[in-house]
């Protein structure tokens, strides 16, 4: 397939940009004014693009990116409310079609990369991160459960380090999130674009069927498939999204005032 330099309007939640001759394919998350927050627009275009790049001529990575100052500041709170459900199950989709494609996926990550914006980096194969970019899961913060993209973080982080990062959901600094193992590398922010094609270049010694065979058996290794572990994540994320916690969690983010805890739940024996 043969995708023009771009495929989708400006103003698509989705920017797609072929380079054969680099070898790449970039998708841009193109919400900047939202701080490329999800929403279901976004999801679905991100998702259609992810199945249809392998099918681009010439392209041996997949690069994705966000616009402006931000990768992904998560979900869109106020657009997803009505559709939670809906949107749980977009975020799967969107987070398999990642993992599943067989190029090479590469997150180049400026900014902030926060809950569903770091699930959408974890689900990639490589993770750069800009010196000043931030990371993190501050999901409990807002009486939810990182369920989804603890299925892929469960694959990469030590247990303790795991704990540490979904159970404070404290945002990380980039050299705290390569010791950790959530990125690769950290470069500097104004050479994130240039270290990305290096690392393009470094791929491509490699037979592009070696390497998508060696990332189908690297899931095929593990003891559960990433589909059953995200469908059982998905139940767990649904029964603390349908929960008073949840509602009170997000209404303090919006109104931005501390979450009133004790007056929403208790905590079951």
């Amino acid at each position: 397939m043969d995708f023009p330099p771009l495929l989708l309007s400006m103003d698509s939640p989705i920017l797609i940009a072929p380079d054969p001759a680099a070898g790449t394919l970039t998708l841009t998350l193109n919400r900047p004014d939202r701080r490329n927050a999800l929403n279901l627009p976004l999801l679905y275009a991100l998702r259609k693009a992810v199945l249809a790049a392998p099918s681009v001529a010439g392209c041996r990575a997949l690069v994705l990116r966000g616009a402006g100052p931000a990768f992904c500041a998560g979900m869109d709170l106020k657009e997803t409310a009505d559709a939670p459900h809906e949107t749980a199950e977009a975020v799967r989709d969107a987070l398999l079609a990642l993992a599943r494609c067989p190029l090479v996926t590469i997150a180049a990550v400026q900014g902030a990369a926060v809950a569903g914006g770091a699930g959408l980096a974890a689900a990639c194969d490589f993770v750069l991160l800009a010196d000043d970019a931030r990371i993190g899961f501050p999901e409990v913060k807002r009486g939810l459960v990182a369920a989804l993209v603890t299925v892929f973080l469960r694959r990469q982080l030590r247990e303790r380090d795991l704990r540490d990062l979904l159970l404070l959901g404290e945002l990380l600094p980039a050299s705290r999130a390569v010791t950790l193992g959530l990125a690769n590398r950290a470069v500097p922010a104004a050479e994130l674009a240039v270290e990305t094609q290096r690392l393009v270049q470094e791929l491509a010694g490699g037979g592009p069927h070696a390497l998508a065979a060696t990332k189908a058996l690297l899931h095929e290794l593990w003891p559960s498939t990433l589909e059953a572990d995200c469908a059982r994540a998905l139940a767990a994320h649904r029964d603390a999204r349908d929960s008073a916690e949840a509602r009170e969690g997000a209404a303090a983010f919006l109104e931005k005032r501390p979450p009133a805890w004790a007056a929403t739940s208790r905590v079951k024996h």
